[in-house]
Parts: C-alpha cells; sequence; structure tokens
C-alpha cells in the first residue's frame, strides 16, 4: 500500500466514522431543539436555508421492503443532505419509513411482518446500524405508521434492538401518530411507557386530525387536540423525552373530488389568486379559506409554528418537530424557550 492511498483511507474512514461534536452537545445548547423532517427530493440548499432554527434535519433515507425482512439502504441524495446537515452544525438522523409508493400510504403488512419476527428484528436493525456507522448518521428514526395493537411489543423491541447496535452517541428516535388516551395510543400499536424507557426522544405527530381523504374540512392540527395528545402521552413519557410535531403544510377539499396537500407557499398562492380572503383562527391556531369555487383550505404556517414553540414551552417539552423542510415556512430559532 502506497502512503498516498494509506493517506486516503485513513481520510475516508474518519469521515464515515467521526462524530461531529453537536451530535454529543449538551441537549439545552440551542432549546428548544428543533427537528426538521426531509425528503430524500429535498435540495440541500433547503438545509442551508432552515439550519439557524434546525437542531437535527431527519431524512426520509431508508424504506421498509414489503417483505418486512429489509430495509433499503440510503442512497445518494440522502447522503448529500446528510453532509449538508453536517456542513450547517446540524445533526443528521436517518429515518425508516415503512410508506408504500405503490399503496400511496404506509404498509400495515410490512410493519406487521416485520415487528412480528424476531429474526427479521434483528435483521432489520442490523441493516440500519450498520448504514448508521458506515455513512456517519447521528442516529435512526422510526417512522412506522398504521400499525396494529398486535404490533406494539415488536416496536419496542425493534427500538431496544437499535439501541444495543449502535454505538452510545448515535441515537434513536420514534415518531408517533397523536392520539388523545392512552388506550387510544396502544390499540395504535404505539406502548408509550416502554417506548419512553427506550428511545432517546419520542416525536409525536401531532398533524393530520384532518384531511381530504379521511374527513370534513377541519385543521391539521388544532391546538386543543394537540394539548389533549400531549397530556395523555406526558403521563407515561418524561417531557425532556417528548417533542411536538408541528405541520409546516395544508390541504385543499373541493366541492368535488378528493383533495390534495399543499405547501404554506401554495396555500398563500391559492388564496392570492382567487382573491379570497384568509381568516388566522386564533382556536385552532391555524389559516383557513374558502375559494370561489367552493374549495376550502386549512393549512398550517410560521404564525402556527409560533404557538405551537409556547406549547412546547408550557409543557416544559424537549422540543419541536416540522414536517416537513421546503414546505413549512423558512424556520428560525425560536425566541421563545422553554425555562426562559
Amino acid at each position: 500500500m502506497t502512503a498516498r492511498l494509506a493517506a486516503l483511507l485513513l481520510t475516508l474512514a474518519l469521515a464515515v466514522t467521526t462524530v461531529p461534536a453537536h451530535a454529543t452537545s449538551d441537549p439545552d445548547d440551542r432549546n428548544p431543539a428543533v427537528t426538521g423532517y426531509a425528503l430524500e427530493s429535498t435540495p440541500p440548499r433547503v438545509i442551508a436555508r432552515n439550519a439557524d432554527g434546525l437542531t437535527t434535519v431527519t431524512v426520509v433515507a431508508s424504506l421498509l421492503h414489503p417483505s418486512g425482512r429489509r430495509v433499503s439502504t440510503p442512497g445518494a441524495r440522502p447522503r448529500r443532505l446528510l453532509a449538508a446537515a453536517h456542513r450547517s452544525g446540524l445533526r443528521a438522523e436517518l429515518l425508516l419509513s415503512g410508506w408504500n409508493d405503490r399503496l400511496g400510504d404506509f404498509d400495515p403488512r410490512a410493519a406487521h411482518r416485520l415487528l412480528s419476527s424476531p429474526p427479521r428484528i434483528r435483521r432489520v436493525a442490523g441493516q440500519l446500524a450498520r448504514a448508521v456507522r458506515s455513512q456517519g448518521w447521528d442516529g435512526v428514526n422510526l417512522d412506522l405508521e398504521r400499525l396494529r395493537r398486535a404490533d406494539g411489543p415488536g416496536l419496542v423491541r425493534l427500538a431496544t434492538e437499535l439501541q444495543r447496535r449502535m454505538p452510545a452517541e448515535r441515537t434513536v428516535s420514534i415518531d408517533v401518530s397523536a392520539r388523545t388516551s392512552l388506550r387510544a395510543y396502544r390499540q395504535a400499536g404505539y406502548r408509550l411507557r416502554e417506548l419512553g424507557e427506550v428511545v432517546d426522544l419520542v416525536q409525536l405527530m401531532a398533524y393530520d386530525q384532518h384531511g381530504p381523504s379521511w374527513s370534513g374540512p377541519g385543521p391539521i392540527g388544532a391546538l386543543r387536540w394537540q394539548r389533549a395528545a400531549l397530556r395523555a402521552a406526558l403521563r407515561v413519557v418524561p417531557a425532556d423525552r417528548l417533542d411536538l410535531g408541528v405541520a409546516g403544510y395544508g390541504y385543499t377539499w373541493p366541492r368535488a373530488g378528493t383533495g390534495r396537500s399543499v405547501t404554506v407557499a401554495g396555500a398563500r398562492r391559492l388564496v392570492r389568486r382567487d382573491g379570497a380572503v384568509a381568516r388566522w383562527r386564533p382556536a385552532a391556531g391555524e389559516w383557513s379559506a374558502r375559494l370561489s369555487d367552493g374549495t376550502r383550505l386549512w393549512w398550517s404556517d410560521r404564525r402556527s409554528y409560533a404557538a405551537r414553540v409556547r406549547l412546547a414551552e408550557e409543557h416544559g417539552l424537549h422540543g419541536l418537530a416540522v414536517w416537513r423542510l421546503g414546505s413549512a415556512d423558512r424556520l428560525i430559532r425560536p425566541l421563545i424557550r422553554p425555562g426562559s
């Protein structure tokens, strides 16, 4: 081996194994902590644009195979976002998603096949841990939705196995669909007490309260509903291990047909082009509008986000988690901080 080749290999090894200082820094350095979710198609410049308001970027980087036996390895685009996050001094987590493009939804059968099989759990945990080590991610985020009550023990087992296999300085977080009672969480496959003892962070997806394919027009995640979901979760999950999920998008409800999701900028554009009037709904903490063709809109923007920062402060939460970068308004460092 030549000296030049040896030096190159050493450089590459350091690039994938060195954990940035921010990954193990005191979480109180920039309270409240803020996670921004990113699709693998998100341009890296979006990370830089929002960096001042973030502590972690969580990238949808790995998909669960329908068999439940394996997960996809993060490709070039997620790795570019990982690099962009580290350049901005942010942590970067790899998100394992149970989404299935063919179904256009989360795949409950794939999740059940995984979570009902200890050998599959060990195999998938090993694959994720190897990706974290080899590519330099700061942790793994689990986003398995549409679960069954019977999947609860397997989900806890998966999180436990991940913690066992990864270096101590890497983290395991989990996304949990908001419910308003512990019984409802358990029915949805989330054993919150056990998960809160195993993972480093529970991120409460407190959005999609209403949507065009499952409800009539209404808030994406009303403040009152979010408070109820938090009250239930905080009975068993410590506040310093809980993030409040915040919507950075909206939905449309046309008179005929099915509506769609819209970015915050897209919602404003629809209203402006139609000449409609957007109204701030203080009880919900969101905006709504009715277009001239009868289409209804609800969306959550920077003013909505500020209200959720205050809600996080009220409950002393670890922080907030925003779905998603590139759709939400630009994130800036919250002016209101827990304990301030």
